[in-house]
């Protein structure tokens, strides 16, 4: 492509333009209306050819506070390609607001509770064996990993809608409602529906529970069997369904996934899925089946060996980060990025991705590709990709809840979590001052969060979650002073109270609107309250 459009910069955008950025003059000044060219299978191969995989790339990082900015003009357009959004999910009234919905839903949580793991998949098996195996009458993609499993699965979600297919997608925990769980066409089920998903399936769980005493169904197994036989009754093209925990056992793991999706790997929940790094790839490779596509993050080096024996082990096709894909270009944005991304099939450009953060970034990489894969590995059309991943959300993770003072809620529970949620304050979000609000649950790993977060935060609110399971103000509040010292650690009982002072403190930094915000993070069950609170749930 020519590169005369540069002479229409201003000296100091083409200054700081690397060489190699390729851009139609037809975009310009609509460079970010996010229209995407897919290369042809050849013109992809020639690239790859040229293009480095180990981190060499001749570019500037778009992360540097130095490095490539957006001028007024572009950053005009992106305003433009956030009003294109698909409009934010709309749940309607509250599931407990219908009677019998409520009936349903509370007998659901006298079952087994999702973090009373019992290990196996007989249960799941069985109920769906007397409903007549219906998670056999769709294709899926199956998604794992620690930490963006849900942002994934939305995105995975997205293309394949925009493609024209017609897809479920199943996901956990919800924020709000338990109905965000089971999506069709991208929306939360009705009301109606989820009554009727029960229906279905309530006499055959009913005879295979008193078939089989002793072995009744947890709250999560009762969801992913409704949620295949939905699927099946619908009937969707494709289930876009995220692992609860692990993936060999599994409750989702019934299905015979066409393509296996393995996120990034961190130590979790290591006393159900075993000591050390190893051990937890091992179970998260068990949803890999016999001859499926394989697409996977960045792992460390002992994970990335155990995915890779597991794949032969299954005469499965691989596809990883750093060799077969990558994020080649990311320039933080208002509302989100632009992004240049490489797959094994073709380079999508000017992607606009409304979401921040680059481990964001990485997930989108990681969805096309195995979209791709999905779809017979060929390249897919440019201007459904970048239509797509413009009408992104993933309500919870770095969601904007909040204008003046601007108000940020993240689900991030885990170290993993807190590492690429510091580093999208600094590089994306760029606030000079910022105030955390934090709440966890007992079993959660609070001081390293803690100390991960630290650096990048003035003032820390630590405050309460309902139930029995969160820990106790006390208990976060000595955490808290150990990390952060006591002058800059507050203690409330209640979300609504910590967000008033976070106010008040982000109040006397007397910055400019945008500089200085508030991070609401440490809990999915936290995020989803901010969201209640701010009235975006």
């Amino acid at each position: 492509m020519e590169k005369d459009w540069k002479k229409e910069l201003n000296e100091d955008m083409r200054e700081r333009l690397p060489e190699d950025l390729q851009v139609d003059p037809e975009l310009i000044p609509y460079l970010l209306a996010a229209k995407a060219p897919s290369e042809s299978l050849g013109e992809a191969a020639d690239n790859r050819d040229d293009a480095t995989t180990d981190g060499e790339n001749n570019q500037k990082n778009p992360t540097d506070k130095d490095g490539l900015e957006l001028t007024d003009a572009q950053l005009e357009l992106v305003e433009q390609m956030r009003s294109r959004q698909r409009p934010a999910s709309t749940l309607g009234p509250s599931t407990l607001e219908n009677p019998k919905a409520k009936a349903i839903y509370e007998s659901l949580l006298t079952r087994r509770a999702e973090h009373q793991i019992e290990p196996t998949l007989e249960r799941v098996q069985g109920v769906l064996d007397y409903l007549g195996n219906p998670q056999e009458l769709f294709h899926s993609i199956h998604v794992t990993g620690t930490n963006g499993k849900t942002s994934m699965a939305r995105m995975i979600e997205a293309l394949t809608d925009e493609l024209g297919y017609r897809t479920g997608r199943f996901t956990s925990p919800h924020l709000v409602d338990v109905r965000e769980r089971i999506s069709i066409d991208r929306e939360p089920i009705t009301t109606d529906q989820f009554i009727a998903a029960y229906e279905d399936i309530e006499a055959q769980l009913a005879m295979w529970e008193n078939d089989n005493p002793g072995s009744k169904l947890s709250f999560f197994e009762v969801l992913t069997v409704m949620a295949y036989a939905l699927f099946a009754d619908v009937p969707v093209h494709l289930a876009v369904v995220e692992v609860g925990m692990g993936g060999r056992w599994d409750a989702t793991n019934v299905i015979d996934a066409d393509t296996a999706v393995i996120g990034p790997i961190s130590l979790e929940h290591e006393q159900w899925l075993g000591k050390g790094l190893t051990n937890i790839a091992k179970e998260k490779s068990g949803i890999i089946k016999h001859a499926a596509n394989v697409v996977v993050a960045h792992q460390p080096d002992e994970a990335l060996e155990v995915i890779k024996a597991a794949a032969h082990a299954m005469d499965a096709t691989l596809r990883y980060e750093g060799r077969d894909f990558e994020v080649i270009q990311r320039v933080p944005a208002v509302g989100g990025q632009m992004l240049t991304i490489r797959t094994p099939a073709a380079t999508y450009q000017d992607i606009f991705l409304p979401l921040f953060g680059e481990f964001q970034a990485e997930n989108a990489a990681v969805a096309l590709t195995a979209v791709e894969a999905q779809l017979g590995g060929l390249a897919l059309d440019g201007d459904s990709v970048a239509r797509a991943f413009a009408s992104v959300t993933s309500p919870g993770r770095l969601e904007v809840l909040h204008a003046s003072p601007m108000i940020v809620a993240d689900a991030g529970h885990n170290p993993g979590a807190a590492l690429a949620l510091a580093r999208a304050i600094e590089d994306d979000l760029r606030w000079t001052h910022t105030v955390g609000i934090y709440s966890a649950m007992d079993d959660k790993d609070i001081e390293t969060v803690l100390g991960v977060m630290e650096p990048v935060m003035g003032e820390i609110i630590v405050t309460t979650m309902p139930g029995e399971r969160p820990a106790k103000l006390e208990k976060l509040q000595e955490i808290a002073e150990e990390v952060f010292g006591e002058d800059r650690v507050y203690a409330l009982d209640g979300l609504t109270e910590a967000i008033g002072k976070a106010g008040e403190l982000d109040d006397l930094q007397e910055a400019p609107p945008g500089s200085t915000g508030v991070m609401i993070f440490g809990s999915v069950v936290l995020a989803g309250m901010a969201r209640k609170v701010l009235n975006q749930g």
